[in-house]
């Protein structure tokens, strides 16, 4: 069964989960030919392993703290801040405390 992704013009809640954070998952939001949006959930200590996505990306904390790591660059994300990431760039995510991010793809030029 595909993914029940929103359509244009859907409103899409992206408040922090608060209590419901240890009862989420990771999931895709919405998915055009040029963007993809995710809610990516991790529980202190875990984290995404060093990975890359073709194009540009933003990474934005709703809520927690979380590491993000470059081969250049460490930055620590908390709350309402925002990072960018230019494309193919390797990265790893580790979150310091239960976190929240939303996560948006440029998809456009991919093979």
């Amino acid at each position: 069964m595909a993914l029940k992704h929103a359509q244009p013009l859907d409103v899409i809640d992206v408040a922090p989960l608060g209590d419901q954070l240890h009862a989420s998952v990771t999931s895709s939001l919405l998915k055009t030919g040029a963007l993809q949006l995710m809610r990516v959930v991790l529980l202190a200590g875990h984290g995404l392993p060093q990975h890359h996505v073709a194009g540009e990306m933003t990474v934005q904390c709703l809520e927690g703290d979380a590491v993000v790591t470059t081969p250049h660059r460490t930055c620590t994300l908390k709350a309402g801040q925002l990072l960018t990431l230019p494309g193919g760039e390797p990265h790893a995510v580790t979150a310091l405390t239960d976190t929240s991010l939303l996560v948006m793809v440029l998809l456009t030029g991919q093979a």
